[in-house]
């Protein structure tokens, strides 16, 4: 089928960047049309509160990101539960899985993330999972309500996911073993030392613990079903359910042939435009300013979508402007413990300088190169660590009270007074979230 008309602004994706995009495009443009697509069949919900849903479970309403009303007020049409298989740049036009084509004046892509997926025997089996939308939520739900008797899971994959997915079983009264591959868990966003406090915490909940070592075959003893896991060492490890919590990697597949240009993400500029004319991409399938780095890398975090997603609206719409820059970042409590990172958590080299506090079971940690922040880990307390990061977002050089960053009673008021000033008297533009402190820091897990 021909495209007809071509939609001013078109969005693929309907997460924390596509709707961070359709807010920003009605603040300049109040009448263009926006339709949004997105392969699932739900408006926009918060996909941290995915093991939310899976522990209680938490009603599917309580997950919404926008209010009910949001598409309705905002004049966006909506295309749920339809997937994108090709983008063509040159035509203007996106085709669906139906066989629909859709044109376009402007186009975001922010398809996101696909988790990744390892070939290995027994991947395909009954009771075999990944867990990074509502439906992976809802398979896993169904699993256990339909499973008689007592139930063992292997989570692969000791990061964000498997801690999350961790808790949300333990709630549903599952037996879990985490395998992760490194020498800790959760070691893309914390150093070993405050590693330690979350170790500590989920095998106090019950969770065993297997670091340094990798699953080789997911076993079937009765035809189609998971009945265990065997690791790299010839261990076998007794199980009804495997979650496969690796990862993800950016959801490139509609732009594999578009010739839009691809290093690890689909590569965007500061206004967050791709290669090819009108084409913008942000969230966790692109590549973007990363300010600790100085350089273009993917940070799959929910705020840096979101306001990836804005600055790619605003230039949409016609108004010039510029993407700030994220880094990675993550604020969130896991079996009672409030854990904060963001940037560097181990220096690379001698060229940085790392100050360490710990005391009363709190562990404070910055990481400084030519006076600026370029990395933060908190743990046990996080109350202050916004103020710490939106330092280090600002480049605001702290060499002259670097020491009080992790002092025992360290607050705004630490800091000089030209600079809490500022803090206070700044605002930001309407609609960008800002962290100044972290109070419900369940809510700023990654990732879109």
């Amino acid at each position: 089928m021909a495209a007809t008309r071509k939609i001013k602004y078109l969005i693929i994706g309907n997460s924390a960047g596509g709707i961070g995009a359709a807010e920003a495009i009605r603040e300049v443009d109040k009448t263009g049309t926006i339709t949004i697509v997105s392969d699932e069949p739900y408006p926009a919900y918060s996909r941290p509160l995915i093991s939310e849903y899976l522990a209680l479970p938490c009603p599917v309403e309580k997950m919404a990101y926008r209010q009910p009303d949001f598409y309705e007020k905002n004049n966006i049409k909506t295309l749920l539960g339809e997937g994108v298989v090709q983008v063509n740049p040159d035509k203007h036009t996106v085709k669906l899985e139906n066989g629909t084509t859709l044109g376009w004046q402007k186009l975001l892509l922010a398809t996101g993330g696909t988790p990744i997926f390892p070939e290995m025997e027994g991947n395909r089996l009954k009771g075999v999972f990944t867990f990074n939308k509502l439906d992976d939520a809802k398979a896993i739900d169904g699993f256990l309500n339909q499973h008689r008797g007592r139930v063992r899971a292997v989570v692969i994959g000791g990061g964000l996911i498997g801690a999350s997915v961790t808790e949300a079983l333990l709630k549903r009264n599952v037996e879990v073993t985490i395998v992760e591959m490194k020498d800790w868990v959760l070691n893309t966003i914390l150093d070993e030392e405050a590693s330690v406090f979350e170790a500590q915490a989920l095998v106090h909940a019950g969770t065993n613990i297997i670091t340094g070592h990798t699953p080789e075959k997911i076993n079937s003893y009765l035809p189609g079903e998971v009945s265990g896991v065997t690791l790299d060492d010839g261990r076998v490890l007794p199980c009804e359910m495997v979650v496969i919590a690796i990862g993800v990697r950016p959801r490139l597949e509609v732009v594999s042939k578009s010739g839009i240009k691809i290093n690890r993400g689909i590569v965007v500029d500061r206004r967050m435009a791709t290669s090819a004319p009108d084409i913008y991409a942000c969230g966790d399938a692109a590549e973007a300013h990363d300010f600790v780095y100085g350089e273009n890398r993917l940070t799959p975090v929910w705020p840096n979508a979101y306001e990836g997603g804005r600055a790619a609206g605003l230039n949409m719409a016609g108004k010039p402007t510029e993407y700030q820059g994220g880094t990675a970042m993550n604020a969130l409590k896991y079996f009672g413990v409030y854990i904060a990172s963001a940037g560097l958590v181990t220096p690379p080299n001698d060229s940085y300088q790392t100050l360490i506090n710990r005391y009363d079971g709190i562990y404070r940690k910055v990481i400084i190169k030519k006076g600026k922040l370029a990395g933060m880990v908190f743990a046990g307390d996080i109350e202050k660590s916004g103020i710490v990061y939106n330092l280090m977002k600002d480049g605001v050089n702290v060499r002259k009270f670097k020491e009080v960053l992790v002092a025992d009673d360290f607050g705004l008021a630490s800091l000089p007074e030209s600079i809490w000033k500022d803090r206070l008297e700044s605002s930001p533009p309407e609609g960008v979230p800002v962290v100044t402190s972290i109070e419900e820091p369940e809510e700023l897990v990654i990732g879109d």
